[in-house]
């Protein structure tokens, strides 16, 4: 198991509620764009914790570049703990490149 893509998938699932409440709040229907790619990125990131999984590093390489996008789009609100979990599973991605190398 692999705990930095459990921390990602985690943060991914709870901020894609918030954003739903928060939006739903305001009266507004949740962005199906964002809510899409959140929910893509959560699954992507869930894939990834079972670190025998065969597309492990595409998968958290492409979970960590949504949600990167996403946190920079929303930092005005509630981006940052969305950037912080793209970059941990960037960084969660090279390392295991690196792992994998030696």
């Amino acid at each position: 198991m692999s705990p930095p893509a459990l921390i990602v998938a985690i943060t991914a699932l709870v901020m894609s509620v918030a954003h739903g409440v928060l939006i739903a709040r305001q009266g507004d229907p949740p962005v199906t764009w964002f809510t899409t790619g959140m929910i893509a990125a959560t699954v992507l990131a869930a894939y990834a914790v079972v670190r025998a999984a065969p597309l492990r590093l595409v998968a958290l390489t492409g979970s960590g570049v949504v949600l990167v996008a996403f946190g920079v789009l929303g930092i005005l609100s509630i981006g940052l703990p969305i950037l912080l979990a793209g970059l941990l599973a960037l960084g969660a991605a090279a390392w295991s490149r690196v792992r994998a190398a030696h």
